[in-house]
């Protein structure tokens, strides 16, 4: 068949092709699906493609009925089903039973019961494998499961404080006796090291008890409490028992024994604010877990079951309670075959444990000490903030307990007396005082009277100049480098023989004429008392606190040079004045510790030592590297010699009777010229104490005011009062 088309017929764009649908088949037009190229329809040879059809005129082929698609399963389930039958026809109950009477007429058959119990059991087991799969160990610990306290030593190795959230000291198992791990398996889980990780009794007897009665109590293995411990919460839920359950049994097969064991010791609750066998040992007997004996340790596995139940210091019923359970324990371990009958008669007095917990109290000066040991840990062995703050470290610090208690008691006693006689002008005193030894150690500071309510240290504070206590350092300038009386030429020596003008008021002079300040003024240092000395040797000029020599010696010697030799003996740079020559008189602002620091370098013979507040670090009882200071020399050991010299007649001369004359002791007092800051520095034994009294009012500005008086006078020197107090006897 040929569609011809008249002749002249123009088509246009919006001409179709129509062919009715008789001319074409139904069954005659085969669909072949070749992409891009539409389907092909064979019309008496012609192709039609398939953008020229009509879209209501595409046919389908019917779609297969469900039974049809059913047919070929049951084909193959049929014979399956007809051997069944039987069997289902059997077990399925027929009610009334025939052939019975009474009850059993209605009870299901032996048959049925067995059916039935096999079919639970059957389910159960595949509901409990799907659950281990299914369950996976967490990858993260529990935060308080992780973290532990940082513990501080004093300088003789004895507790000084503890911080973080919790008190724990993770502890390797080979570092806990065996006595102790097997007084806490005796008591908690004897068998241990033979289950799967999970008691099925406990946990059957846990399930019946929380849907009878609304707890969890008991049932737990090791294992699973440690899995509490660390990985999940303390809900007492039947959901929270089945999920430690699992996470048990999966941790069993991934982890020894020994290592759950280990983490189960070192992640449980003792009491007394204690996580961890390690802290349960120092809270309760103030020693390591590897001094404990078997005794002691019966009584900690006894807290293990409720520490508010058995600690015997809480309440008569504790201790009445905690005998028996570490009664019991013992006779346990001998059970066990794991403490000898003999060793076991040894024990029968309780081991009382100590009152309280003697590494909870931090004092209130503790607090500072431990503020700086933590400052100077960190920076030392290069640990983070985040990784610190996870605790397990344990600081020996070089604090001295006595020295410490003296520093303290001479300041209160000070503070308390000014408060009783002017309390208003001492509501806004401040006292900082720091002891440091030659060798750079810290030994003491007092840094307030409270940390919780003053946050910052007065020893360490850079607020008020040193005075007239800057003088040594000019001196030991001028003696390590010099003098210049003009630009450019040489240096000449000075010693302490050397004279310089010590009249009231003289101006300062360079080499090219007098020193103009900003103002157009003529700069000149004024002495304490506007008191003229003539001409003074400088070892005198020291000796007397004479303000004017020191002012010229520095610009004789070299403000920078002044600078460097107060930096080198221990001064921070930050807290350097400005090079005019009122640093010589002491615009700097260095802190008790810096300014004690100082003069322990003259006592070193010119040696210094940067100061510090740590000796040891350890992290689980493992050695962290520390880097700790080296002396270096900042001058030389004759000008060293001739500082420390004058310093002594210093001190001799404003106390004449204060110390034997054999002992050695050197020292000076600073005061300032607008008499904000009155200090006391000397050196007695190799060790520097430095102590300072100044005036703010916190509440309106960091403004240093007049001191009015707090201070004392010339004659009856707080500072020095504090300092003698601190360092007696003097002998």
């Amino acid at each position: 068949m040929q569609l011809k088309v008249p002749a002249g017929f123009k088509a246009d764009e919006t001409m179709q092709l129509r062919v009715p649908e008789q001319v074409i088949p139904e069954q005659g037009i085969p669909e072949q699906g070749i992409p891009g190229q539409g389907i092909s329809d064979e019309v008496e040879g012609r192709r039609i493609p398939e953008t020229s059809r009509a879209p209501g005129n595409r046919r389908k082929a019917p779609r297969p009925s469900f039974r049809d698609r059913l047919d070929p399963l049951l084909a193959v389930l049929a014979p399956l089903t007809a051997r069944v039958t039987p069997y289902v026809r059997r077990m399925r109950p027929q009610y009334p039973r025939p052939g019975h009477t009474g009850w059993r007429r209605w009870m299901p058959s032996w048959r049925q019961w067995l059916g039935g119990v096999l079919a639970s059991l059957g389910l159960s087991t595949l509901f409990l494998v799907v659950a281990y799969a299914a369950t996976d160990i967490p990858d993260n610990l529990n935060t308080y499961a992780t973290q532990q306290d940082n513990v501080y030593f004093w300088a003789d190795g004895t507790p000084m404080a503890r911080t973080g959230w919790v008190q724990r000291q993770a502890m390797p198992l080979e570092d806990i006796p065996e006595d102790v791990r097997w007084a806490v398996l005796a008591a908690e889980n004897e068998s241990f090291y033979s289950d799967p990780g999970i008691s099925f009794k406990g946990i059957s007897r846990a399930l019946f008890r929380t849907l009878g009665q609304g707890d969890t109590q008991g049932g737990s293995t090791i294992t699973q409490q440690y899995v509490k411990n660390v990985y999940l919460n303390q809900d007492q839920t039947v959901r929270r028992k089945f999920t430690e359950a699992m996470i048990a049994l999966k941790l069993d097969n991934q982890m020894s024994k020994d290592e759950i064991l280990e983490g189960y010791l070192n992640t449980s609750w003792f009491g007394r604010g204690t996580y961890g066998i390690q802290r349960a040992a120092q809270a309760y007997y103030g020693k390591d877990v590897s001094e404990l004996n078997a005794s002691e340790a019966a009584f900690l596995a006894a807290l293990l079951k409720g520490a508010g139940l058995y600690d015997p210091t809480l309440s008569s019923a504790n201790r009445e309670r905690v005998v028996e359970r570490w009664t019991w324990t013992l006779d346990r371990m001998v059970a066990i075959g794991k403490l000898s009958k003999a060793e076991r008669a040894t024990y029968r007095k309780f081991p009382e444990p100590l009152k309280s917990n003697p590494l909870y109290d931090t004092g209130e000066q503790s607090d500072y000490l431990v503020e700086l040991a933590s400052q100077y840990t960190k920076k030392a062995a290069k640990i983070s903030d985040k990784d610190f703050d996870l605790g397990g470290y344990q600081i020996y610090t070089t604090f001295d307990r006595e020295r410490e208690a003296q520093l303290t008691d001479a300041v209160t006693k000070a503070r308390d007396k000014a408060l009783k006689d002017d309390p208003k002008t001492a509501k806004t005193a401040h006292y900082g005082a720091a002891s440091v030894a030659a060798d750079g150690r810290i030994l003491a500071v007092y840094g307030g009277p409270d940390h919780r309510t003053q946050g910052y240290n007065e020893s360490n504070a850079t607020t008020v100049p040193a005075g007239s206590a800057f003088m040594p350092f000019v001196y030991a300038a001028g003696l390590e480098h010099g003098v210049h009386k003009s630009r450019d030429g040489e240096a000449t020596p000075v010693t302490g023989e050397s004279l310089y003008n010590g009249d009231d008021d003289v101006p300062v002079t360079t080499p090219e004429g007098p020193y103009w300040d900003r103002s157009g003024r003529k700069v000149a240092a004024s002495n304490d008392g506007d008191k003229s000395y003539g001409q003074i040797s400088l070892h005198r000029a020291l000796e007397l606190s004479v303000n004017t020599p020191f002012m010229q010696l520095g610009m004789d010697t070299g403000l920078d040079k002044v600078r460097a030799t107060a930096v080198a003996s221990g001064l921070l740079s930050s807290s350097i004045g400005a090079r005019v020559p009122a640093l010589s008189l002491g615009s700097s602002t260095p802190s008790a510790i810096r300014m004690a620091s100082g003069y322990s370098t003259f006592a070193a013979a010119g040696k210094h030592t940067e100061p510090y507040s740590v000796r040891q670090v350890t992290h689980n009882g493992t050695k962290v590297p520390l880097d700790l200071p080296t002396p270096r020399r900042a001058v030389g050991a004759d000008v060293a010699e001739e500082v420390t010299s004058a310093l002594t007649d210093s001190f001799r001369t404003a106390h004449p009777d204060a110390a034997p004359a054999t002992a050695k002791v050197a020292g000076k007092a600073g005061t300032t010229q607008n008499d904000t800051a009155a200090w006391y520095v000397g050196t007695h034994k190799s060790v520097s104490t430095a102590v300072v009294v100044y005036r703010i009012d916190l509440a309106k500005s960091l403004e240093p005011l007049p001191l009015e008086g707090v201070a004392g006078t010339a004659d009856d020197s707080v500072p020095y009062g504090i300092w003698s107090g601190a360092m007696s006897p003097l002998g």
